[in-house]
């Protein structure tokens, strides 16, 4: 079954979610506030040079300062050269031209490259390389060298620069190719123009925002549609197609039906479940995912499943379904770094490497690179998932002040947005003459502050009053809406 994008957009924040056989696959939130940081490119200064950690911070704007090590110095590691130390290459109070590769995650600033990269739709421009390289994911040698060919026929002469071949290109024509040439130029020529008026610390180029992104990096041929339920971003969304992805125009929908796009599709569940160590397996198995600074522990238990003939057949069948609903849930919540998995222990031999076969299988279809070992002398598998943003858990979730971080609760902000949410699904199905909300301090603070615009627009957005009232009793997640 084709695959279905679905954009839910308040003032406050977009969310998508990716739908495969009517089932969320991903799951992305960026928030006005706290947009991520990744692929943009600053003009910082540096702060320290450590030597004994041959790393810098350097500031590029932001209250914490980035880090950058002495690996992701391209002019340090491209002649060929052995590595110079960092304080030969940087000094205190030096201005140099950076990129962001991944966000800040917890106490841990933003990490930075010196490699300069500018994604287009077809291809990734690489403006101080020479060489064409091409996804891994596209496998046949003959295809790979066609798409170089290709390239090589639409750039201009005299072009400087390399790129790199994304995975959508393999159906794209000659003019496609000449318009994202085209396209990743202008950006380069802009960024560098703006490069020589800047001082440092400044933003150059930001990264274009998540309604976009899923333009130019998630709407495919197996794509049977994309709903937005704004329609200013549908607007934007329809315009950016028509200047870069033309054959997305047909696929993009306006939804204005009366119930919340994702109640309708299930995401607001997949989200909840999304958040507990708990998942439940079909075959009455489940799984339990506990996340940590270090690293993710993935335990598959047999449960209540006894369907197997024998035991060794109800352990390999629990594992079998295991290793693909992990893989759907580090796609979910976006878990990444070390990831171990204890299967269920199999002595049979075959049946590892069909559980092993299996989980590989399933997670070829993630966007995000990712390594994977075999079973270990432990029963182990130990994989890693490319981490360059904060995982579902901890956009959503903040640590329990009264458990001190052994468990988590949602954030007021989140609350709060599930409170408007609330709010405007009880005026579509009541005709209430006030609505009355009871929630904790922190909640109804956030409420008078930082979020009061956003209550007023709810309000003028259902026409009716919307008042407020501290209930003490209540923890951070508690509310209720009432009807008056």
């Amino acid at each position: 079954m084709s695959d279905e994008i679905l954009i839910n957009v308040t003032p406050q924040e977009t969310r998508v979610a990716v739908m495969q056989q009517g089932v969320a696959q991903e799951l992305y939130i960026e928030r006005g506030r706290h947009r991520g940081m990744v692929s943009n490119v600053y003009v910082g200064r540096v702060k320290r040079v450590l030597p004994g950690m041959q790393s810098a911070f350097v500031d590029i704007g932001w209250e914490r300062s980035a880090f950058l090590h002495v690996a992701d110095i391209w002019e340090n590691c491209d002649n060929g050269e052995p590595v110079k130390p960092i304080e030969k290459v940087l000094s205190e109070g030096q201005t140099l031209l950076v990129q962001v590769i991944k966000d800040p995650i917890g106490t841990k600033g933003a990490r930075l490259s010196t490699q300069i990269s500018i994604a287009g739709r077809l291809l990734v421009y690489l403006p101080q390389e020479s060489h064409i390289g091409v996804s891994q994911r596209i496998e046949s040698e003959e295809e790979r060298e066609l798409l170089r060919a290709k390239l090589q026929q639409a750039l201009p002469p005299e072009h400087a620069g390399g790129y790199i071949i994304r995975t959508l290109a393999e159906t794209a024509s000659d003019q496609d190719f000449s318009n994202d040439i085209a396209y990743l130029d202008k950006l380069w020529h802009n960024l560098r123009e703006r490069a020589k008026h800047e001082s440092a610390p400044a933003l150059l180029y930001q990264e274009l925002d998540i309604s976009l992104r899923v333009l130019r990096d998630f709407v495919s041929d197996e794509t049977a549609r994309v709903l937005i339920d704004s329609r200013e971003t549908h607007e934007r969304m329809m315009a950016f197609a028509q200047d870069y992805i033309a054959s997305a125009i047909p696929k993009l929908s306006h939804y204005i039906g009366e119930r919340p796009l994702f109640d309708l599709y299930g995401v607001e569940d997949e989200i909840e479940r999304a958040l507990s160590r708990r998942v439940d397996l079909k075959s009455g198995g489940y799984l339990i995912i506990d996340q940590t600074e270090a690293l993710t522990t993935v335990d598959v238990n047999t449960g209540g499943f006894v369907g197997g003939r024998t035991f060794d057949d109800t352990i390999f069948k629990t594992n079998l379904e295991a290793a693909q609903v992990i893989a759907r849930q580090l796609r979910l919540r976006n878990l990444g770094g070390i990831i171990i998995c204890d299967f269920i222990d199999m002595d049979n031999a075959e049946h590892r490497d069909a559980v092993l076969d299996e989980f590989k299988k399933t997670l070829a279809r993630d966007h995000t690179r990712i390594t994977v070992n075999g079973f270990s002398a432990l029963g182990l598998v130990e994989m890693t998932r490319k981490r360059t943003r904060e995982s579902l858990a901890h956009v959503l979730c903040e640590p329990c002040p009264t458990c001190q971080g052994r468990g988590e609760i949602k954030t007021a902000q989140t609350i709060c947005f599930e409170i408007l949410r609330e709010i405007v699904r009880e005026a579509r199905q009541f005709n209430a003459r006030e609505f009355r909300i009871l929630a904790s301090q922190p909640v109804i603070d956030l409420f008078l502050d930082e979020e009061s615009q956003s209550l007023a627009q709810a309000s003028d957005f259902i026409g009716k009053t919307v008042s407020l009232q501290v209930e003490t009793s209540y923890s951070q997640e508690q509310y209720d809406v009432i009807l008056m």
